[in-house]
């Protein structure tokens, strides 16, 4: 089997916007390749870029893809790029979400990969992103590093990102399910 025919492919659609994913285990390792498309006629931002701490404490390079969240529930392993909560207690410098801005019709290749070896229960894992009609009232421009512009947001986009969510995926059998 040539290493294309591992791969899993899937496409979610939200308001405004397509997630084209593919998910790709070798042993312990997940690398996720996606797009993100803007099908809308409003621009989007993308809120696969980080928090503006992993960027100060230089855990982080602006503009690039971090390691997503990981929750672990008892229906698997819950990954995300999306902007979270401002913690409770708030920190003295809080983790302010990073995005990139998508303009209509314009689309997003990037990926990240995960070592599911960290997790004791790796079996079924399904990823998470987090995208908003782009507002200025809510965004800023942030310091970057790359080809990719970041944005910074307010902890208020929270309530109003969509989440485009993969299907879970079957890491042993290298399948969505459902698919």
């Amino acid at each position: 089997m040539n290493e294309e025919e591992q791969v899993a492919r899937i496409s979610v659609s939200g308001e405004g916007a397509v997630l084209e994913a593919a998910f790709d285990p070798d042993g312990q390792r997940l690398a996720v390749r996606y797009r993100i498309s803007n099908s809308g006629d409003v621009p989007l931002v993308v809120f696969d870029r980080g928090d503006s701490h992993a960027v100060l404490t230089k855990r982080l390079v602006a503009g690039d893809v971090p390691a997503p969240r990981v929750e672990n529930g008892a229906d698997g392993l819950t990954l995300s790029h999306a902007a979270h909560a401002l913690p409770d207690p708030a920190p003295t410098v809080p983790p302010m979400p990073l995005a990139t801005k998508l303009g209509p019709g314009e689309r997003l290749d990037a990926g990240f990969e995960l070592d599911l070896s960290l997790f004791s229960d790796a079996a079924r894992v399904r990823w998470c992103l987090g995208v908003m009609p782009f507002d200025e009232a809510v965004l800023r421009p942030a310091t970057s590093a790359g080809d990719v512009a970041v944005w910074s947001a307010s902890f208020g986009v929270v309530e109003r990102q969509q989440l485009l969510c993969t299907p879970w995926f079957d890491v042993a059998a290298g399948v969505f399910e459902g698919g």
